[in-house]
């Protein structure tokens, strides 16, 4: 029985300084893909192209966290391997969410990795229903980093 495969792939088309190290977001990228199979790419982008991503794909102005792009079951052409979609996170973004939210950095970045993964895994927060099992899931897998839960004060 062949060991499954997750190629995952982080590029940074920023240098803003609060973006943390490809390991870190790799290791909770694994956590929350623990039993996926395919090829998935995390780019760390600044709030001109999350805001242009925004508005393309989601009607939306302005830039946000994070996007996630599921790529379905797509197969790469020539190799075979699955692509399970990109997350486009904006660091700066991010920075000013775990400032306001008086949440530390690290925590709020990996909450918001693992958030764009569990989209591309299929799912969702449109419904209460899905909102709540997207949260348990998100709440378990930082608790296995050690990281708290990033909505006690959102009560």
């Amino acid at each position: 029985m062949s060991r499954r495969k997750l190629e995952l792939s982080v590029q940074y088309a920023t240098n803003d300084p609060s973006a943390p190290p490809a390991d870190f977001i790799r290791q909770c990228a694994a956590r929350a893909l623990a039993d996926a199979e395919g090829e998935i790419v995390i780019r760390i982008v600044d709030e001109t192209e999350s805001a242009m991503l925004n508005e393309r794909y989601r009607g939306k102005p302005g830039p946000t966290n994070v996007l996630a792009f599921p790529a379905g079951d797509i197969a790469a052409p020539g190799i075979g391997t699955r692509l399970l979609g990109d997350i486009v996170i904006c660091a700066p973004v991010l920075a000013s969410e775990a400032r306001g939210q008086s949440k530390p950095l690290e925590a709020h970045w990996a909450h918001i990795v693992i958030h764009g993964c569990l989209h591309l895994c299929g799912y969702d927060h449109e419904s209460g229903a899905e909102a709540r099992e997207m949260e348990r899931r998100e709440r378990a897998l930082l608790a296995e980093l050690g990281i708290g839960d990033p909505y006690r004060d959102e009560a």
